[in-house]
């Protein structure tokens, strides 16, 4: 549609450049093997003995960037898909296909219910102390 008054009904400026859409980026996939592992506070990290994941054909950037976000630092599903803006189901997917790859591990912080009571913490330090 051209003429005066018209609008440019494109789905992306130039700065954008091409689009992927998020479907596209996991192969259509939706889920993962390792999915009840990866809950939103779910910590992440690299293993340090793969140095050649950059350089590995079979790997999106985006596992490429995964993998190099949590080599620095640990980092919690959740804070993934914040630093690389895309979906948590679409992160997922990438971290299960990592831990497929043997790329990265994913351990979980410890429920509440299973922290040891602040009172009996106390009275076992203190009972040290009067040692």
């Amino acid at each position: 549609m051209t003429g005066e008054g018209a609008t440019d009904d494109r789905w992306f400026d130039d700065a954008a450049g091409p689009v992927v859409r998020p479907y596209a980026m996991t192969r259509g996939r939706t889920r993962s093997a390792a999915e009840d592992k990866l809950d939103l506070i779910a910590v992440v990290v690299a293993d340090r003995a793969s140095p050649g994941t950059a350089a590995d054909q079979t790997l999106s950037p985006e596992h490429i960037d995964i993998v190099e976000l949590s080599s620095d630092t640990p980092q919690s599903v959740a804070e993934l898909a914040a630093e690389l803006d895309l979906p948590v189901g679409v992160v997922r997917v990438l971290i299960g296909d990592l831990l497929h790859a043997a790329l990265v591990r994913v351990s979980r912080p410890v429920p509440p219910a299973e922290l040891p009571d602040e009172r009996i913490l106390r009275e076992v330090i203190n009972g040290l102390r009067a040692l």
